[in-house]
């Protein structure tokens, strides 16, 4: 394949995250510095908060790294209270517009703090979820921005039976997370296979298979099993990534390719290693993809 490739970053490669506790948080302006001096153009947003959330401020900030903003990644409840769910949506939506993003990557948050949980779903509590989610399509797309669905380990969309459940009862595609997917217990080339035209938006990640699959057993918090290296650079793990990025750059898949490898930071953990990690992605997917 040597067709140029949209590669971005995302705030978490460094630690950002919105759980709370997850770990240190390193300051926007690193994290963006060493985005710019790796050769990306593009980033995700992070979560809400970590950069700023007045329009011409953030785009000040990314225009001063030369970063192009892709959208962002938002995490609600889905399956109740669809009207603060929407409102909270369109208030993301409207910021990501206003900067130049184009996607909005929705995951069905459980409403607990974390990923850790995840409370069984009612007929009526799936199909609210469902409605939802078309909702904030809707509302997504008045401000410009296509919506994605994004399978999360720890959100009501997790599960492979959960993934395809919802391509049954949404016409939403999906953000296929290659390694949120496998943690969950879906194959992600398979599933790329089975639904060319529903892949949206791509997060590349890689996983230790045996560490997924103490998440998945339920022997793992997701938590723990990420501050104990669940996720390594692209190529390290047990996700076929390049026959990943083959099968959808051959059903004609011409959006970002994120890099996003979840990471927490222990207080003595070096400031440097995120971006080493980040750099070391790069040049697998600059390998696979000619």
């Amino acid at each position: 394949m040597t067709a140029k490739i949209r590669v971005a970053a995302a705030p978490i490669s460094w630690g950002v995250c919105e759980v709370p506790g997850w770990g240190r948080v390193l300051d926007a302006a690193h994290v963006l510095g060493e985005m710019a001096g790796l050769g990306v153009t593009a980033t995700e947003l992070g979560p809400p908060g970590y950069l700023p959330r007045e329009p011409a401020e953030l785009k000040a900030l990314l225009e001063s790294h030369r970063l192009e903003l892709v959208g962002g990644f938002l995490a609600v409840p889905l399956h109740e209270n669809p009207d603060a769910a929407v409102a909270e949506a369109e208030e993301s939506a409207a910021l990501f517009a206003a900067c130049g993003g184009g996607m909005l990557v929705l995951a069905a948050a459980t409403g607990l703090d974390g990923y850790d949980e995840r409370p069984a779903l009612t007929a009526a509590e799936w199909s609210t979820l469902v409605s939802t989610a078309g909702k904030i399509r809707d509302v997504a797309a008045k401000h410009g921005l296509r919506t994605v669905l994004h399978p999360h380990v720890g959100t009501h969309v997790e599960t492979e039976a959960e993934v395809e459940r919802f391509l049954a009862d949404s016409d939403l595609q999906l953000c296929l997370d290659t390694g949120h997917l496998l943690i969950g217990g879906t194959d992600p080339v398979a599933l790329a296979r089975r639904h060319p035209e529903r892949i949206g938006h791509l997060h590349l990640k890689d996983v230790r298979g045996e560490l997924a699959e103490a998440v998945r057993a339920g022997s793992l918090p997701y938590t723990e099993a990420v501050g104990k290296g669940l996720y390594v650079p692209l190529g390290q793990g047990d996700v076929d990534l390049a026959a990943m990025v083959r099968s959808v750059a051959e059903a004609g898949y011409d959006g970002w390719y994120v890099l996003e490898q979840d990471t927490a930071l222990g207080e003595d953990s070096p400031v440097d290693r995120p971006g080493q990690d980040v750099a070391a992605s790069l040049s697998y997917l600059r390998n696979i993809t000619g």
